[in-house]
């Protein structure tokens, strides 16, 4: 249980990180899609605002229970053994749940796409710490 809880906090301190850092990229490197972010449909006031924060332990102890689940499934070292975690969780959750936002939303298929490859991407450093930390 303590492993699971280190590794829960460490994979979610180090998405938070690297979500901070990606708000910023997304400004200076794709304003168009950060534009899009003003539409009234997106409502970052109050309480909301930290369940933005809180993401990335929620994603990170969720995915903990997966590596735990299934990690005698991912062979190779250590960094292969986790960019294929995050492959597999962005094929099997963030793929159809991108499918499911764009086609109920009204947003563009651009926001959707930096969703799914910024799911992905987070998978995959959640995936190599897990890898890293309980092999």
């Amino acid at each position: 249980m303590q492993k699971f809880l280190i590794k829960g906090i460490a994979a979610g301190a180090t998405l938070l990180v690297l979500s901070y850092l990606a708000l910023y990229l997304m400004v200076l490197l794709l304003p168009s899609i950060a534009e899009q972010y003003y539409d009234p449909m997106f409502s970052f006031d109050g309480n909301k605002t930290a369940l933005f924060f809180l993401h990335p332990f929620v994603l990170s102890f969720a995915l903990a229970w997966f590596w735990r689940r299934f990690k005698s499934l991912f062979h190779g070292p250590f960094w292969w053994r986790g960019i294929e975690m995050g492959l597999v969780y962005g094929l099997v959750a963030t793929l159809p749940a991108m499918w499911m936002v764009f086609s109920a939303m009204a947003i563009s298929i651009s926001l959707v796409f930096t969703w799914l490859i910024y799911g992905v991407f987070q998978a995959i450093i959640v995936g190599v710490i897990f890898a890293k930390i309980s092999p």
